[in-house]
């Protein structure tokens, strides 16, 4: 039984694909990292352990003060996130808050102010955008906030 050199075994092609896959696994495994995180500070500080000099020793007040910068820019990633989720939801109470109000703006076109009211609000890009006589306008366009005018009580004739 002759085996085709172009498609080979089955056994062959299986082996093939597995060599394949574990190729770009290792290939992705040894993707640079673009951000300092926990995970590359703890293999640093393993590899300076594993590494040290065994006649001077790594200082244990030198490795309390890494891992201690190590929580502490754990915790700093932590606050800018939930900075980031309170300015965006800022950002939405005031928006929602517009509706109904009467809103200025500067036209992107035409640099001209105009004034209207604001009739609905969407929240689906990273900005809110409020709705304007139809327009949207994105809220950090929003130039000015007015109550909507009260219409004029009407009074009936009186005889």
């Amino acid at each position: 039984m002759s085996i085709d050199s172009v498609t080979g075994t089955v056994a062959d092609q299986a082996a093939a694909a597995s060599a394949a896959a574990a190729a770009a696994a290792a290939a992705k495994a040894r993707e640079p990292k673009q951000v300092m995180d926990s995970e590359v500070f703890m293999s640093l500080l393993v590899s300076q352990l594993r590494n040290q000099d065994p006649s001077s020793p790594m200082d244990t007040n030198q490795m309390i003060s890494q891992t201690t910068q190590l929580a502490m820019m754990e915790k700093m990633t932590e606050l800018t996130a939930t900075s980031t989720e309170n300015f965006s939801l800022q950002m939405r109470i005031a928006a929602a808050a517009i509706v109904g109000k009467e809103v200025s703006y500067l036209d992107p076109k035409t640099g001209l102010p105009v004034t209207g009211t604001a009739d609905s609000v969407s929240f689906a890009g990273a900005v809110p955008t409020v709705s304007v006589g139809g327009k949207d306008v994105p809220l950090d366009l929003v130039a000015g906030i007015a109550a909507k005018p009260a219409a004029a009580p009407t009074t009936p004739p009186t005889s």
